[in-house]
């Protein structure tokens, strides 16, 4: 494990992730999102649309603009960069970007540590 944060949550096995799918799982009593790239990497971004205010971004698209993975929103389609959080399309509306978590996989395992805020 990283030693560069304090606490880090077992959340679920790589192989619970199916790729390019997200997935929920509560973090110190916050909802996050996961994801599983095709390379099995994982990625964490907070499972809160600031846009429509509903817990459901494990539940956006997976995909890209150009070289940068993105999520895209189920509800009004904000697009936000998975790696950084950055609103990359906030359709017309003030951006919010999203806090994203570090994500080890350790042994098969899924880790995830504290929030970074952007």
């Amino acid at each position: 494990m990283n030693a560069t944060t304090d606490r880090w949550t077992r959340v679920c096995s790589l192989t619970d992730l199916v790729p390019e799918r997200g997935a929920a799982a509560l973090v110190d009593g916050v909802q996050v999102a996961l994801f599983r790239l095709e390379d099995d990497s994982v990625l964490a971004v907070q499972q809160h649309d600031p846009f429509s205010g509903a817990n459901v971004l494990c539940r956006g698209l997976v995909g890209s603009v150009g070289d940068v993975t993105v999520l895209s929103s189920p509800m009004f389609k904000q697009v936000w960069s998975l790696r950084t959080g950055e609103c990359l399309d906030a359709g017309g509306k003030e951006p919010q970007d999203l806090a994203t978590f570090p994500v080890q996989v350790d042994g098969g395992d899924v880790f995830v540590g504290p929030a970074v805020v952007r």
